[in-house]
């Protein structure tokens, strides 16, 4: 029995760098030629290991959530309601801001221009920040039943508020917003909250 030839190359390390591709470029804006470039590796190769450039941008947001965006799910853990909203934000600046990183959010920027073909690319992307803010309303949830929240405080309204806050931060520091001036914006943000 004969065995294809063994991977040359490192698929983890190609899964990152497609990542950095698509958060810079957005899904429809990445061809093939920039992920192939990118990775190191042939359309065949690109093929074998990851299917398709769908479910390789699929991949790529799994690694982009729980790699640069893993502060989200820490932030929920934090002990006060208050605690989490300063983790959810300042996450968000740290990773929208950090040189190693393109400037923004890959969730968000990969969304933005997205055209008919891209519609399951485009839901996908939807259903994860739907996803997100049903977290962040089912943690403020608790808080408000623990009493960490007045009985006054709607969980949906702040969650949907955070992820407002959360998306435009990151929309900001695309468009070239510094980290201090994003910083104030948190700053301010969190004088509000209850």
């Amino acid at each position: 029995m004969t065995r294809g030839r063994p991977r040359q190359f490192d698929p983890d390390a190609a899964l990152n760098r497609a990542m950095q591709v698509f958060w810079r470029k957005g899904y429809e804006g990445t061809s093939l030629s920039d992920l192939t470039r990118a990775m190191n590796i042939n359309r065949p190769s690109l093929y074998a290991a990851f299917g398709n450039k769908k479910n390789l941008f699929k991949s790529a947001i799994d690694r982009y959530s729980n790699g640069p965006a893993c502060y989200f799910a820490a932030a929920l853990k934090a002990p006060t309601a208050r605690k989490v909203a300063e983790g959810l934000l300042r996450g968000t600046v740290d990773v929208a801001t950090c040189p190693k990183n393109p400037r923004g959010c890959m969730i968000v920027q990969a969304a933005l221009a997205s055209s008919s073909d891209a519609n399951p690319i485009r839901k996908a992307l939807i259903s994860r920040r739907q996803t997100g803010e049903a977290a962040i309303r089912r943690r403020f949830q608790k808080a408000r039943a623990q009493g960490d929240l007045p009985k006054s405080a709607n969980p949906a309204d702040l969650a949907r508020y955070l992820n407002t806050l959360i998306h435009g931060l990151a929309v900001q520091a695309a468009s070239g917003a510094t980290r201090p001036q994003l910083l104030r914006v948190v700053r301010a943000a969190l004088k509000k909250f209850p």
